[in-house]
């Protein structure tokens, strides 16, 4: 799951042993109200998985590179978190085709509603290269077992520029789902295996608070 952080697994792990079945007592261990590690999920949305791997008994991995490790590369690039052999394994030696590095680029412009200089581009693209490949490596550990499946945003799960790419030799295998709004075309559904159209939901404008920034300064 993404929406747990890898350094969160041994208290998924502890939650599992404290209560098992208690997919909300998980939630309160490894991701606590209020913390980065909570990181503003919706777990309204997420419990009902949660719950389904307790009853069933199947394992519940942590996917996610920390919010405090993407910092360190945005600012440090990879090595700043891993060392040469683990950047290697990951993948994250290898430069990203020229393609590949621009449409995740058009991705950051886009998600921050073009309020980053061109500069900040690159950097922030290689923190979402290490989230991927991190994620990646995590499944191709958990298919050891047979299935696996990640929870995961659309960006992610997307196969041009997200996680499946990351996969090497398992990518043919992989199946992605992307879910979409209805009449949402920022996303080419043909990135996807499948495509699930879901009702508009409610939010505030995603793009206010970038321009209440640039009115301030």
């Amino acid at each position: 799951m993404e929406q747990f952080d890898q350094e969160r697994q041994a208290d998924i792990d502890r939650g599992r042993r404290e209560r098992p079945g208690d997919a909300q007592h998980l939630i309160d261990v490894a991701a606590p109200s209020g913390t980065r590690a909570g990181g503003g999920w919706n777990w309204d949305f997420y419990r009902p998985f949660i719950e389904l791997a307790l009853r069933y008994d199947v394992p519940l991995i942590a996917a996610n590179l920390s919010n405090a490790d993407a910092t360190r590369i945005v600012h440090g690039g990879y090595s700043a978190v891993f060392g040469e052999a683990r950047i290697a394994a990951l993948g994250l030696s290898v430069p990203v085709a020229a393609e590949v590095q621009s449409a995740q680029e058009q991705e950051i412009d886009t998600g921050h509603c073009h309020a980053l200089p061109p500069s900040m581009w690159p950097r922030l693209a290689r923190a979402q290269f290490a989230r991927d490949a991190v994620m990646a490596d995590v499944l191709r550990q958990g298919a050891r077992g047979g299935g696996v499946v990640l929870l995961a945003g659309n960006g992610h799960v997307r196969h041009d520029i997200g996680v499946p790419r990351w996969l090497g030799t398992m990518q043919n295998r992989a199946f992605a789902v992307g879910y979409l709004e209805i009449a949402d075309d920022s996303t080419p559904v043909a990135v996807f295996d499948a495509v699930v159209r879901t009702a508009v939901a409610e939010r505030a404008d995603p793009c206010a608070e970038f321009e209440r920034r640039r009115l301030r300064r």
